[in-house]
């Protein structure tokens, strides 16, 4: 690695993210609340903290920072100082290393200690109480990427609704136990493209391939001292980064192969996307990224009591989609999976939560109008599950747009999830 500077330059605050431009990397990461703001700069194995730099510019509640000479590889995490009052919905701690949530790859593996939550947990005082050790040891890091990938002889199916079939599939799942692939790719990413895999799926007659989720996810430590693994991945970790249990080697550019044969034979590929909450749990769960950025912004809090998480999701917290900037990121990851890797479309896990306001479920919320007005996603295929555990939370129907004669024409229902796709056509059940 080359000589670090002392100091960053400026930078600028857009995009988020940490950005390679050929000279340096630009770091940009949004806190509306924190009062500073550190990047911390690792070796290549994560386990030796080099410099520590605070991002010396905050543009309208970005805080952002430019190393020069700083290349694709880069290992480094943040540390957002700031009030510790969870009373009033803040959980500022500098002592728990933070992922950056645009980090499009990661090193190291989460280690359950203690030291990962921002309280002591056997105090007393609970989620009141602070704890000082530091969580860096066990924590993952952001490695910053230069994803470039030649689309452009691939050519999307662009399947009409009223003639798509959809495959809702695990990753390891579906090819784990295929004796036709090889035992080293069974039940990876490099397996979806896998010529005996596709015949498989066009004999079925499928015309999409509904991928249950690969946003990279964590291990609950309940489950890992029972001796148990989450293998749904419902519990993401960072929207921007494939799980690396599903890769055969250590490229990306494995899924982007796989997806670029899937397309050649005719098959879109759908995500199932997770934005409703994050696997930081309750506001007795670990501080591994949001929570430590800025908790009051990136998660809904009980209006008269933000030391508690609203729960609409039943997993603990729910995502603030009513803030500009929460928006924005959720919008941003789903445009990096289409653009970087070639998604066709999306089914958005509790998506109901997705449209919640103070006041209940808005179908003409913000980050609806979000998707819509895209150039990007506006064309793609998007479903929703209309519910979640919350008041009023069975909205199947009631999502937009809205036929001239007042009625819906959102509530097909999907096979397995009771999910609404979003689109004004008829569509085909799913298989």
């Amino acid at each position: 690695m080359h000589l670090l500077p002392d100091t960053l330059d400026a930078g600028s605050a857009y995009p988020l993210g940490a950005t390679f431009d050929g000279l340096g990397v630009n770091f940009a990461v949004y806190s509306a609340n924190a009062e500073k703001i550190e990047l911390c700069v690792y070796d290549e194995t994560g386990r030796r903290e080099l410099k520590r730099y605070p991002l010396p510019e905050w543009t309208d509640e970005v805080w952002h920072g430019y190393l020069p000479d700083a290349q694709p590889g880069l290992v480094y995490g943040y540390r957002a100082h700031g009030r510790y009052a969870p009373e009033e919905g803040h959980r500022f701690n500098p002592n728990k290393l933070l992922l950056d949530p645009y980090a499009k790859q990661m090193i190291g593996e989460l280690r359950w200690t203690d030291a990962m939550y921002g309280y002591q947990v056997k105090s007393p005082r609970v989620d009141l109480s602070f704890d000082k050790r530091d969580s860096a040891l066990t924590m993952p890091k952001g490695v910053v990427t230069d994803s470039h990938f030649d689309w452009s002889r691939d050519v999307r199916p662009n399947t009409p609704w009223s003639e798509t079939v959809i495959y809702e599939a695990h990753t390891k799942g579906l090819t784990k136990l295929f004796e036709e692939v090889q035992p080293s790719e069974r039940g990876t990413f490099a397996a979806l493209g896998n010529p005996k895999v596709i015949d498989h799926l066009k004999r079925l007659g499928v015309t999409a391939i509904e991928l249950l989720p690969i946003h990279t996810y964590i291990q609950d430590r309940f489950l890992q001292e029972k001796g148990l693994r989450n293998y749904w991945g419902y519990n993401t970790l960072n929207f921007f980064t494939p799980e690396r249990s599903f890769f055969a080697t250590n490229s990306h550019d494995e899924l982007r192969r796989s997806i670029r044969r899937l397309h050649a034979a005719g098959i879109e590929v759908i995500l199932d996307v997770v934005y409703n909450h994050t696997c930081e749990g309750s506001e007795q769960g670990p501080t591994l990224s949001w929570r430590g950025l800025d908790n009051a912004s990136y998660y809904r809090l009980v209006k008269d009591d933000p030391r508690y998480s609203i729960n609409d999701t039943g997993t603990g917290n729910t995502l603030n989609l009513t803030k500009a900037r929460v928006i924005q990121m959720v919008a941003d990851s789903l445009r990096y999976w289409a653009t970087s890797f070639g998604i066709d479309g999306f089914r958005f896990d509790l998506g109901l939560t997705l449209g919640r306001t103070d006041t209940g479920f808005d179908p003409g919320a913000g980050f609806f109008d979000v998707l819509r007005q895209d150039p990007v996603l506006g064309r793609l295929k998007l479903i929703t599950e209309p519910w979640d555990i919350g008041p009023g939370g069975y909205q199947l129907g009631n999502f937009l747009p809205v036929s001239p004669s007042g009625t819906t024409n959102t509530a097909t229902p999907c096979a397995n999830s009771g999910a609404a796709i979003m689109r004004s056509a008829p569509t085909s059940p799913r298989a």
